[in-house]
Formats: structure tokens, C-alpha cells, sequence
């Protein structure tokens, strides 16, 4: 069965048919039922029922050609569209008289208006349409006459309330209240009962439910739900439509208040706020005359058009980014050395060297009264300082500073602007840069100039070759603006890791100052004065609650942060802090001091440890540059037998140190003699050369000379008598060849303990260049071919 009750109670007054049943008629005890799958029907009720054609329809009318034309009805609950089965169907139900009975698309109406509860005493036909046996109830016995009265007038006023917060309760459902009265409690209690929107177990409870007392207990409690339910129904749409007047008032007086201060002069419509807005920005600048009558012309443009338009969006933000460059505002350089000293000195420990080419930097522009736009390019491993170097030099200058990475940009439209023709069109980041400043000669750092991809949008680094072009940086063209853009007084910094990922062209506009790894005594001095003070500060730790000596500064460094930068000690100390904080949350009074001796308690045992240069007959130490700064590297070499010649190589060596290592074999292998070695040692033995760790890649121009030496122990049966470290590339004469990052080298030599040097004799003015105090306590021997490292390596014997 589909549906069997409409989905309102509708109640039709007893005066509505001629032919209604009254309550002390014979009512016959075998009925056709039909179940009702919406909700429990009640004695009282007159309101239409909906049935199928199908199964019911040859039973309704049978019943309706009757002469008394009464129906059982009870409640089912719904099994999808499953015809109710016997055992689903309520035992408890109500007997109706069907009236007005009509047949209309596979559906019949009627009325049916409630006489009195039944319950099913057999199934005479327990297959649709289904016939049952009932037995009919006495009414109710009137126990307590005043309780029942009371409970009788506290329903009737809660009915009254009902239909005055809810307007479903029309004004027929008034007049139908009319006629029970206190006097007559059962059909009052199951009219109230059927007038809710209860849950349908609730209602069959209700019809269920003999005793009056009892049942109109249950009615009250549920009208009263009902009632609360109205109530909070009333206040939310009382309150949604306070504020749907208050804002439609608000809208109207704010129209009024438009009109008025119109008519009277007082305000102006959009286009004329917009345009003085633009003109007020730019009264205070000095505007070129190719972008005041660019200005000039868009402004026609904005006064015709309407505010409602598209066109007049994209118009107007066109004006609003052009109005909003700095144009000929500059900030006043302070060009005093002194105080750039001091600024310098006060952000960083150590760099010495790289201070003093910035001072020289700076003192160009202190000579010449101004600072012309500049590019400097700062590479150096990670966390060495190249960022806070970029902040320090636009506050040694009073700048602004601006900083956006690099790092992945694939769309030249981030640097050079979007076309206005394209929704959600941008200018590019040096537009935006200079907006957010505020002034025209800011400093810029580009963050990860080295870390630029390129894509079918363009090749960003190729869009920079006119940013950092100091000949035509001052003709800058945005597409956003397609106005010429001035960007020589600006300075740009650059930063990178490396410079092998910087086109040729790119890296050739900018000054290259190079920053490399910081010393052990360097890391104690920024860690002291910057990096504990810092994460104390982050912590919110008095110094005084906890100290570190500088010994545990030492062992810190040495066994838990190598790098060339200090990123990893600033973390390794952050872990500190935090292990001391829970100390402190647990006694409030303890001071805390790390020393050497307890640092492991706050980081575990060392990650690295003290480790002595390689020694050994093959093994022979190198020095070789990483993007992460220098480091020492062993290369070992090993007879493997004497059944035939053969060499081979291990390590994850790139192609140019395989050639390094092949160069360096054919040279020893035809030199043997000339180095003082068995002439014939290589005829008949399989060689193996392995670079550790075999699991890092390792690639690079400068392994040669190590190879080498290291075939050369080998042959010899030799070792080094002292620790050596050297590093040069060899050619098949025995030429030594110069290398790069020997800044680097010389700073992992010293961090490893190596104190003697090999560096090819073209090196020795980059050797010159490092600062005293690292070259201090080094001894660099500087050679041209190689029977010279040779003769360095294994000394004859006098």
C-alpha cells in the first residue's frame, strides 16, 4: 500500500454528512481491516483516507455498499511498499464509518470518521483484503471527576495556545475544539492526541491506553512538547523577521540618505569617489609624464562608464595598482661606514671577509652621495647567513625590504605581470613589491635565484635577465601596467646555493660574493651571542634560569651539528630548551647549567664522532665542495689479484670523476718509473678504486691528483708518514689543474684536523684570499705537475 492517509489532519465537524454514527449503536463484530501505514487513527477523528486500488478497493466498496459501512483501521509501521503482513498490523485499532467514497487514477478516497477502539480477536481472512473478528471496549470509568477535569482544562488551554502560535490550526480546527468540553474527557484526550505531530509509536501507545487518568497523563506530556516546540517555532521566526525589517530599513534609509546628500552636493556617486581617490594618491608623488597621461586617459575612460559594468571593474583596478606605485617616493640612504659597521658587526659574528666587500660595496655609493641600484649575488651552503646578511644591509642603509623566493617559480608572469586582457590579472611580484613598500628604492632580495624552473609559461629566469640588467633594469616593462618602470635605484640581493643552476647569461649581471661554512670557534660566537638568546626568547626562559658553558656550545657543534651553516645547532639547541622547560615546569625554583658533561642527557649520544684522517697503504684524503659547504673524502685503492690487468671503480662516481680516475690511472700506470715505483705493477694486477660513502652520488673536476696518489701508495707499498689532504685535477701529462671552493676545502681540512694542504699552484691566490685566522696553523704546499705532489707525499730517504 502506497499511501493511506493524507499528509495533513484535516477535521471535518460532525454536522458535515447526514449519516454520522452515534456512540451507542450496535456495531457488528466482523470487519474488513485495512492497515494505515502514516499514523495510528482515533475514535474522534473525521478526515479523508487514501487507499490503493489494489489490493483494498473491492473490499472498501463492499463496506461502503453496506448498511452500516463501518471499516477497521489499524496502525502498520512501514515496510518500504511491502503490503503489511497480519503480524505487523497493531491489535489495537479504531472502527470508521467510510462516507463520500470516490475512485480516481488507481486510488480511493473516502472519509472515515472515528467511532471506537477495537482489538482483534481473530483473523478471519489473514490475506488482502484482510476480514477480522473484533472485540469492542467499555468506555472508560470516570474515576476521580475533579482530576479528570482538571487535567481536561489544562489540555483544552494548551490547544487554545497551540492555535495561536501555529497557523496550520486553521479556523475550522477552532470550531471542531467546540465541541468537547471538560465534561466530556476521552474524546478530548484523543483529539488532542491526534491533533500533534508525535511519533506514530507514541500515538498507537496513546490509542493502546484504556484507563482515562493514565492515558490523558500521556496527552498532556505530549501536547506539552508540542507547545515548546511552537514556542521555540514562533521565537525563530520572530526573530529572523526582526532582522529582515531591520536590514530592509536599514537599505531604505540608506538610500534616502544617498538622494539627500546628492541633491544637497554633500556626497558624490562611485565614479567621482573612485577618481578623487586616484588623484589624492597622486598628488603626493612625482608622476612620469608617460604615466600621468596614461592615467589621464583611463580616468575618461572611468567617468563614462557604468559603475555596474565589468569593464568598469577591470578600469578601475587598473587605476587602483597604477596609483598605488611609489612613483618618485625615496627613502634617504644613511651612507655613514661606521654605523654599517656596527649594523653588520650586530647581526653577525665572523664573515669578516664578506662584511668588508659590502662595506666596500656600500662606500662606492658613500662616495658618490647616492646608491645606484645594484645586484649582488650571496652563495653559500644553507644556513650560513645569506638571508639576515639581505635584511642587515637595507638597515645598515635605512631601507625597506622586501624578500620573495624563487625557489620553483615556473611562470615568467610572476615577475613581469599578467596581460590585463586575462581575468585575474596581477602585475608581477617587483610591482607588488614596490606598492607593499611603499618607497622606489627599496632593497629586494630573490630568495633561491638558483632554484628557478621553466615550464610552457615561460622561463622566469630569462624574464630576470631585464630585472637585474643595471643598462635596462631602468626601462622595465610590467605587462600588467605596460608602463615603463624605473628599477635602477633599487638594490637587489640574490641568494643561491649554488651557481652550476644559473643560466650564464643571468649570472654574469650580478656580483658574486661567496659565504662559506663557519669555523667551530665562528659557531660558538653566533651561537652565544644570536641562537641561545633566541630560542630563550621563543621559550620565554630568564637567562638566568638556564645557562650553557661553552663547552657544551663545543660538543654540541662537533657531535651534533658539522654542517657549514648553523641551522642544525640552532635546532639541536631549540631540543635543549625544551627538555630544560620540562625541568622547570616540574620545580619552578631550579636553575639549570649544561655543561659538557650533561649534554647528552638532553641529546642523546653523539650523531657524529671524533674522527681521524684515513691512513693507510692506498687510502689518501681529498677534499671536495658540496652545496652544503666542504668536506674531506677517502679514497682507497686495492690490489685484488694478479690473474690479469683491470681496474674498476666503486662509489657512485659521476661520469667526470670516472674519467678523473681513469686520467689518473693511465698517468701512474705510464709513470712509474719517473715516480720512483715498480715499473711493472700494473701489468698484471686488477685495481680497484672505491670513494666512500657508497651511497652518496659524487661528481666533480677536482678528484684527479687524489686518485692519483692514492694508485701511487698503492704501487709503492707506502703510506703517508703524516696527515695530508689535497685536492687538484690531474691531466694525462701530469698536469696539475686549479679547482674551485677552496674556501670550503680549507675550512672541512681544518674542521677534520688536517693541518698540511696539497692545492694546485694556480689556487694560491685564492688560498691568499681566505682570512688569516683560517688559514692560521695550516701549512698549503702548492703544486704544478704532479711529481711535485709526489715528491711531497713520500719524500726520498737521505
Amino acid at each position: 500500500m502506497d499511501d493511506n492517509e493524507s499528509s495533513t489532519t484535516e477535521f471535518i465537524p460532525h454536522h458535515a454528512d447526514q449519516q454520522l454514527a452515534k456512540p451507542d449503536e450496535i456495531l457488528p463484530d466482523t470487519l474488513q481491516l485495512i492497515p494505515l501505514q502514516g499514523r495510528p487513527y482515533f475514535p474522534v477523528m473525521v478526515q479523508p483516507v487514501v487507499v490503493d486500488q489494489d489490493p483494498w478497493g473491492q473490499g472498501i466498496r463492499t463496506v461502503a455498499e453496506s448498511a452500516h459501512k463501518l471499516v477497521a483501521m489499524s496502525y502498520a509501521p512501514a515496510h518500504g511498499n511491502d503490503i503489511p503482513r497480519p503480524d505487523d498490523i497493531s491489535r489495537v485499532g479504531c472502527v470508521a464509518r467510510i462516507h463520500r467514497l470516490h475512485e480516481s487514477k488507481g486510488k480511493l478516497q473516502f472519509i472515515a470518521q472515528g467511532i471506537k477502539r477495537f482489538r482483534i480477536r481473530e483473523w478471519i481472512r489473514d490475506t488482502p483484503p484482510y476480514v477480522v473478528k473484533v472485540d469492542y471496549f467499555d468506555p472508560p470509568a470516570i474515576e476521580d471527576e475533579s482530576q479528570l477535569r482538571a487535567y481536561a482544562m489544562s489540555i483544552i488551554n494548551i490547544i487554545k495556545e497551540l492555535m495561536t502560535l501555529n497557523p496550520l490550526y486553521n479556523e475550522e480546527l477552532k470550531q471542531y475544539l467546540n465541541y468537547f468540553t471538560p465534561n466530556e474527557p476521552s474524546p478530548l484526550t484523543d483529539f488532542a492526541a491526534a491533533i500533534t505531530s508525535a511519533d506514530p509509536a507514541e500515538l498507537q501507545d496513546i490509542l493502546e491506553t484504556l484507563p482515562l487518568l493514565e492515558r490523558m497523563e500521556k496527552v498532556l506530556l505530549l501536547i506539552s512538547k508540542e507547545l515548546e516546540v511552537a514556542r521555540l517555532q514562533a521565537q525563530i521566526t520572530e526573530q529572523v523577521q526582526s532582522e529582515v525589517s531591520q536590514q530592509q530599513k536599514e537599505f531604505f534609509l540608506r538610500q534616502q540618505l544617498k538622494v539627500i546628500q546628492t541633491e544637497l552636493g554633500i556626497s558624490k556617486d562611485d565614479r567621482e569617489a573612485d577618481a578623487d581617490k586616484f588623484n589624492e594618491r597622486l598628488a603626493e608623488r612625482v608622476v612620469p609624464v608617460h604615466v600621468q597621461t596614461r592615467v589621464d586617459e583611463e580616468m575618461q575612460k572611468l567617468k563614462v562608464l557604468d559603475p555596474a559594468s565589468a569593464e568598469y571593474g577591470v578600469t578601475r583596478n587598473y587605476l587602483d595598482w597604477i596609483t598605488s606605485v611609489p612613483w618618485g617616493v625615496m627613502s634617504t640612504d644613511q651612507l655613514d661606514l661606521v654605523h654599517a659597521r656596527k649594523i653588520l658587526d650586530r647581526d653577525h659574528d665572523g664573515l669578516d671577509d664578506v662584511k668588508e666587500r659590502i662595506i666596500e660595496f656600500l662606500a662606492v655609493g658613500a662616495y658618490r652621495g647616492e646608491m645606484a641600484g645594484s645586484i649582488l649575488l650571496l652563495t653559500g651552503p644553507p644556513g650560513v647567513g645569506k638571508t639576515s646578511i639581505g635584511k642587515s644591509v637595507a638597515n645598515a642603509l635605512g631601507r625597506k625590504f622586501y624578500r620573495f623566493s624563487l625557489g620553483g617559480m615556473r611562470d615568467q608572469a610572476e615577475i613581469k605581470g599578467h596581460r590585463r586582457t586575462y581575468i585575474g590579472a596581477m602585475p608581477g611580484k617587483l610591482v607588488q613589491a614596490l606598492k607593499e613598500v611603499e618607497v622606489y628604492n627599496p632593497v629586494i632580495m630573490l630568495d633561491e635565484i638558483d632554484k628557478i624552473g621553466a615550464s610552457y609559461q615561460g622561463d622566469p629566469a630569462s624574464a630576470l635577465l631585464e630585472v637585474l640588467d643595471p643598462e635596462q633594469n631602468s626601462e622595465f616593462l610590467d605587462h600588467y601596467l605596460d608602463l615603463r618602470v624605473d628599477l635602477s635605484k633599487v638594490l637587489f640581493i640574490c641568494t643561491a646555493n649554488q651557481l652550476d643552476t644559473i643560466p650564464g647569461p643571468l649570472l654574469d649581471r650580478m656580483e658574486v660574493i661567496r659565504l662559506a661554512g663557519y669555523l667551530t670557534e665562528e659557531k660558538i660566537e653566533i651561537a652565544k651571542h644570536h641562537l641561545w638568546r633566541r630560542q630563550l626568547s621563543r621559550a620565554g626562559v630568564p637567562a638566568g634560569r638556564l645557562k650553557i658553558s661553552e663547552s657544551a656550545l663545543r660538543k654540541v657543534i662537533n657531535g651534533y651539528a658539522r654542517e657549514s651553516g648553523v641551522r642544525a645547532l640552532e635546532k639541536q639547541l631549540g631540543r635543549i630548551v625544551r627538555k630544560s622547560v620540562v625541568q622547570l615546569l616540574a620545580d619552578p625554583k631550579v636553575k639549570i647549567s649544561i655543561s659538557g658533561k650533561n649534554v647528552e642527557d638532553y641529546l642523546g649520544a653523539p650523531i657524529f664522532k671524533k674522527q681521524h684522517p684515513h691512513r693507510g697503504i692506498g687510502v689518501i684524503n681529498g677534499l671536495a665542495w658540496t652545496a652544503m659547504g666542504g668536506t674531506t673524502l677517502a679514497v682507497e685503492a686495492s690490489r685484488i689479484h694478479d690473474g690479469s690487468r683491470g681496474f674498476k671503480q666503486t662509489g657512485q662516481l659521476g661520469d667526470v670523476m670516472r674519467e678523473s680516475a681513469q686520467i689518473a690511472y693511465s698517468y701512474v700506470a705510464s709513470h712509474l718509473a719517473l715516480l720512483e715505483a715498480a715499473p711493472g705493477f700494473f701489468d698484471d694486477a686488477f685495481i680497484h678504486l672505491h670513494v666512500p660513502e657508497g651511497a652518496t652520488p659524487k661528481d666533480g673536476p677536482s678528484a684527479g691528483v687524489t686518485m692519483a696518489t692514492a694508485l701511487l701508495s698503492l704501487a709503492k707499498d707506502k703510506k703517508l708518514n703524516r696527515d695530508i689532504a689535497m685536492t687538484g685535477e690531474l691531466t694525462l701529462t701530469g698536469r696539475v689543474l686549479p679547482v674551485g671552493g677552496i674556501r670550503e676545502k680549507v675550512i672541512a681540512a681544518k674542521r677534520a684536523g688536517v693541518r698540511e694542504l696539497i692545492l694546485p699552484a694556480e689556487n694560491e691566490r685564492d688560498f691568499n684570499e681566505i682570512p688569516a685566522y683560517i688559514r692560521k696553523g695550516i701549512t698549503a704546499h702548492f703544486a704544478a705537475d704532479y711529481p711535485e705532489v709526489a715528491r711531497i707525499c713520500f719524500p726520498a730517504r737521505r
